[in-house]
């Protein structure tokens, strides 16, 4: 394969590991500045130029975009989507993961642990929030710093009020998070590639520090990862649409809670802490999935006038409850279920005597109109005085 790095910086340890793997398994690797491209938008026939040479023959592109060029480096990224070619991480993916305030909304849809989470925009609401959140101390956090860069430990209520009005002031977009006390100054990385979490470290704070980023000192030791934990990275991973992810947990009494979920995560302390071949591991992965590009079902399937795919959650009272798919009569209907999500896991293509249970959600194609009699009727909430 002919293979693009998307990289502003080809002395990066990541990179030339990556660069490594590709060369090791026989495929040709390009280290392409991010920057130094232009994108070309002509009816069909959406191209890329590399200074000033048109772009050709790419068969997969890994995305190394840093923060500072997120707009820009997705762009690109989408232009090679539209050209057809194979995106490890797709445009869509890296922009809701690079927005924190973005990716623990969606996140909290899931059955996954996050840390309680306020944001304002009046400094009204700013005391009332960090009241929400609980005691001091409380997290305040950039919505797109990296590296430990832009998180700050408030220590008491107006410190915290202090902080985040200050930073409003100067333009900055935060959130205010609960400290989970009893991980003070540790965390755990899992390297998730293509829905595996393929190697795990703990990192921790040095002295009073207590971010655990190892580019403000921490340390590093490889960890034999819990089930849970290993659940909840994957679901993680998939939910934000990522196929590689760095996926930051802490660990609370109350499990694993997510820190936050990297599109682009660094290689370096992983690969020396636990002795795997991550690099190797993501160009293997690429060669299978090489062939299967990412594509929109919902797009696709909905080209038919008068159908479409939906979400059909199974409550107790469902009349689907206890029977298989073949006894469901959906078939019949011209419904056809394409997965099953049960809890957190997806089962894909279900057999026809699977049986379906309250609280699944079968992902289904079919008619609009017999789609809508199978969706439940949302409840109404009451609205607090």
């Amino acid at each position: 394969m002919k293979i693009a790095i998307l990289s502003r910086g080809k002395n990066l340890y990541s990179t030339k590991r990556l660069v490594e793997a590709c060369k090791e398994k026989g495929h040709q690797a390009s280290v392409l500045n991010t920057l130094e491209f232009e994108i070309h938008v002509e009816k069909k026939n959406p191209n890329l130029f590399y200074q000033n040479k048109p772009i050709k023959n790419f068969d997969a592109i890994i995305p190394r975009i840093g923060a500072s060029i997120t707009a820009f480096g997705t762009a690109v990224v989408r232009q090679f989507e539209q050209m057809g070619v194979f995106c490890l991480n797709t445009s869509q993916a890296i922009t809701v993961s690079r927005d924190k305030l973005r990716a623990v909304q969606i996140l909290s849809r899931h059955h996954v642990g996050i840390p309680l989470t306020e944001f304002v925009k009046q400094r009204g609401g700013i005391m009332p929030a960090i009241e929400r959140v609980g005691e001091p101390p409380v997290i305040i956090k950039l919505l797109e710093g990296t590296q430990g860069i832009g998180v700050i430990l408030a220590d008491s209520k107006k410190m915290a009020e202090a902080i985040v009005e200050t930073l409003q002031s100067t333009k900055q977009q935060v959130l205010i998070q609960k400290f989970v006390k009893e991980s003070k100054g540790t965390d755990i990385r899992a390297l998730v590639v293509g829905g595996k979490v393929i190697a795990a470290m703990r990192r921790s704070a040095s002295g009073d520090e207590f971010r655990s980023n190892v580019h403000r000192g921490g340390s590093i030791q490889a960890v034999d990862l819990p089930e849970e934990f290993q659940t909840t990275a994957v679901h993680a991973a998939q939910i934000l649409g990522l196929k590689v992810a760095g996926v930051d947990m802490l660990e609370s009494n109350d499990g694993p809670m997510l820190m936050e979920v990297n599109s682009s995560p660094g290689l370096e302390g992983i690969e020396k802490a636990t002795g795997v071949d991550i690099a190797g591991a993501i160009i293997d992965y690429m060669e299978e999935e090489v062939m299967f590009p990412e594509i929109d079902i919902r797009q696709r399937l909905t080209l038919k006038n008068g159908y479409g795919v939906a979400e059909i959650p199974i409550g107790p009272k469902s009349e689907l409850v206890g029977k298989t798919i073949v006894d469901s009569g959906l078939r019949d209907r011209d419904v056809n279920v394409l997965s099953i999500i049960r809890e957190s896991i997806t089962i894909p293509n279900p057999r026809k005597d699977r049986e379906i249970t309250s609280g699944d959600i079968l992902i289904c194609f079919g008619k609009l109109e017999t789609l809508k009699t199978l969706i439940p009727p949302k409840k109404r909430t009451r609205t607090r005085k």
